[in-house]
C-alpha cells in the first residue's frame, strides 16, 4: 500500500492526535468509503489502538489506522490539508477522485460526478472522544 501525506496533512493529523489526548502510540483512524458528492465519504477519529482488521501505516512518527476499504480507496493517494476561505479539511488526490466543492463527511449520497480534483473532508467530521 502506498499513501503520501503532505507536510500540511502530517501537521493536521499530529494536532488532532495531541488535541484528543493521544500519545505517540495513538493513531488517526481514517475511514473512507464511496459516496458523497465528491465520490468519497470519510470520517476520522483518534484511537488508542487499531480496530480488528485495520492496517497500521506509519509516516514520520504518525500512525494511521486504515480499514480494508480505506486502504483500497487510498492506495496511491496523496492526503493533503486545505485551509482556504471556501474549504477547510483533509483533501485526497487520487486518480479516481472528483470534487464538487462540498464536504464528503456528510455529503449527499447517490451523486455520480465526474469532476477532477481533490475530495475534501470538512473539519465538522471530527469526533472527540470523551
Amino acid at each position: 500500500m502506498e499513501i503520501t501525506l503532505t507536510p500540511k496533512a502530517e501537521k493536521f493529523i499530529g494536532r488532532m492526535i495531541r488535541f484528543n489526548g493521544g500519545t505517540p502510540a495513538h493513531g488517526f483512524r481514517l475511514v473512507v468509503s464511496p459516496g458523497g458528492c465528491s465520490g468519497l465519504s470519510s470520517e476520522f477519529t483518534v484511537e488508542a489502538a487499531p480496530f480488528e482488521g485495520d492496517q497500521i501505516i506509519e509516516a514520520n512518527g504518525l500512525r494511521l489506522f486504515l480499514p480494508a476499504e480505506s486502504r483500497i480507496l487510498l492506495d496511491g493517494a496523496t492526503v493533503d490539508f486545505k485551509d482556504t476561505p471556501l474549504e477547510s479539511g483533509l483533501a485526497f488526490v487520487t486518480k479516481n477522485a472528483g470534487s464538487c466543492g462540498c464536504s464528503s463527511s456528510g455529503g449527499e449520497h447517490g451523486h455520480d460526478h465526474a469532476h477532477s480534483g481533490p475530495a475534501t473532508i470538512s473539519l465538522d467530521s471530527i469526533q472527540r472522544k470523551h
